[in-house]
């Protein structure tokens, strides 16, 4: 295994910090870290890069330990949410200022590799410009090429997208993946957004708590989430007893037929134009229902309806961590 995490544990007090984290990551794998804020997620970046001292636990890189190197001794570099990017200093100089003191190469050298780097995120031409003059989206361009450009065997994010508008950031992402398959980088990401987890991953680590409650790809996580806060906290789903059991259903999984004796009623109606949203009452509580297509706009607030469940998911019992 390539990075491998032991029982890393770090606790700030009694209800803080990250407890007996468990994670295997694979050379060129993308993993993203997902859970709400003070879930832990920041705190095993930094357990990684050195930033913060473990209380216990190992951190095996190819087989050796590194939980005891200073962060300038470990071969990750970071990306941090705010970019951390040099005000004084024009482009070409920040990305290459860790080659030069990370990789301690000479000037030319370290200029040459930057423009090197600068050319894969796409910024020919703004070598000479001041990082305060360059938008969100090109300011990200220039930390992760100032990261990559110090040849890290692991690239850790966190939460670089944050701070970009909607539309930006979907972009970013998009860019981000296509980047990270080209170069075979091992990339470890952290992030609240569900959205991007599933766009982005190989591998999803869902921590809540200080702990790791499920790891599994996209897929995995998002049809088959081990406990219902996994459930509700990647994308939505509905709690309905069926035959005397309960089950999650995805509001996608659910389709509307028209009955005027149906035991279902329509109480609203949102239209996304990619899908509608519906919410339906059954008698004990409400259900929410996606569907796509402009067929589907067509049913109205007050009708009564039957429901079809397409899929439905039944949680198995968890230890805490998969």
């Amino acid at each position: 295994m390539f990075l491998k995490l032991i029982n890393l544990t770090k606790l700030f007090d009694e209800k803080n910090g990250v407890v007996d984290v468990n994670i295997d990551v694979m050379e060129g794998e993308f993993v993203t870290i997902l859970g709400p804020s003070g879930c832990g997620k920041t705190t095993t970046l930094n357990l990684i890069g050195g930033f913060l001292k473990a209380d216990k636990g190992k951190i095996l890189l190819e087989g050796i330990d590194i939980i005891n190197l200073p962060p300038e001794k470990r071969p990750v570099s970071t990306v941090f949410q705010s970019y951390a990017l040099f005000p004084h200093m024009n482009v070409i100089e920040n990305i290459a200022y860790g080659v030069r003191f990370h990789r301690k190469e000479k000037k030319k050298k370290a200029l040459n590799i930057a423009m090197e780097y600068l050319h894969i995120v796409g910024l020919d031409g703004y070598e000479k410009s001041k990082v305060g003059n360059l938008s969100g989206g090109q300011q990200q361009r220039v930390a992760l090429a100032r990261s990559m450009a110090t040849n890290p065997k692991i690239l850790l994010l966190d939460e670089p997208l944050s701070n970009l508008d909607a539309s930006l950031r979907v972009k970013m992402r998009e860019e981000l993946k296509e980047l990270q398959k080209r170069l075979n980088i091992t990339m470890i990401f952290v992030t609240h957004d569900q959205s991007e987890a599933l766009s982005l991953s190989d591998k999803i680590v869902v921590m809540d708590k200080g702990k790791v409650v499920q790891i599994g790809t996209p897929t995995e996580v998002y049809f088959s989430p081990a406990n219902e806060y996994i459930a509700s906290f990647i994308g939505k789903s509905n709690s309905i007893e069926i035959d005397g059991e309960t089950f999650l259903v995805r509001p996608e999984d659910i389709d509307i037929m028209i009955n005027p004796k149906g035991n279902c009623i329509i109480k609203d109606k949102i239209f996304m134009g990619q899908h509608t949203e519906y919410m339906v009452s059954n008698g004990n509580g409400n259900i929410e229902v996606h569907l796509s297509g402009k067929e589907n706009t067509e049913f109205q607030i007050g009708c009564r309806v039957d429901l079809k469940i397409n899929n439905k998911i039944k949680l198995s019992k968890v230890k805490g961590q998969a």
